[in-house]
């Protein structure tokens, strides 16, 4: 009989206690984010194409630019070729 107020009382604490999920922070469309700190906490803002650009908006602000980890038009290495040699005749 005390098992399930006892269920109830902890799934409720677990639910509440819990918190909000954060979405995804980086987007992958651009090559460099601006991470912005306020007071209500901070976020990050995925939309410049350079470093330049991003440091001319973090001027005269809390943020920093750093390199998107995840942007998709980074291009990967691809494996080394490997090159096939003639054959020295031998004499």
């Amino acid at each position: 009989m005390m098992r399930i107020p006892a269920l109830t009382i902890l799934t409720i604490v677990t639910v509440w206690a819990a918190g909000p999920a954060r979405a995804q922070t980086y987007s992958p469309d651009y090559p460099v984010c601006l991470h912005v700190y306020t007071l209500n906490g901070d976020y990050i803002e995925c939309a410049y194409g350079s470093l330049a650009q991003c440091a001319m908006s973090a001027s005269g602000r809390a943020a920093m630019c750093a390199m998107n980890p995840y942007f998709v038009g980074a291009q990967e290495r691809s494996a080394p070729r490997h090159r096939r040699h003639r054959r020295v005749p031998q004499s």
